[in-house]
């Protein structure tokens, strides 16, 4: 089975230190993803970050992808939507 992502938002912010927006979006119709930062990368193009929780001794991933099929997957359609909401500004 071929897994899917959609509803996917994007919100735009005040760009910080490479920081461009945030995206959410519902993995295989079962999972909802938020708060996963958007960001540029320096030679071009965009770079996503998984939200993490920082503890006294280390920075803890909430959520991540385990593997590079599903980082493809994921960063394909919300560049995708990313790409469709600067064209409507």
């Amino acid at each position: 089975m071929k897994s899917k992502i959609s509803e996917i938002q994007i919100v735009p912010i005040k760009p910080q230190d490479g920081l461009v927006g945030f995206a959410s979006f519902v993995f295989d119709d079962n999972f909802y993803f938020s708060s996963i930062g958007v960001y540029t990368r320096p030679n071009g193009g965009y770079r996503l970050t998984c939200p993490t929780r920082k503890t006294s001794f280390a920075s803890l991933p909430i959520f991540h992808p385990i593997n590079k099929e599903i980082t493809g997957l994921i960063e394909q359609e919300v560049f995708t939507k990313l790409q469709e909401v600067y064209e409507r500004q």
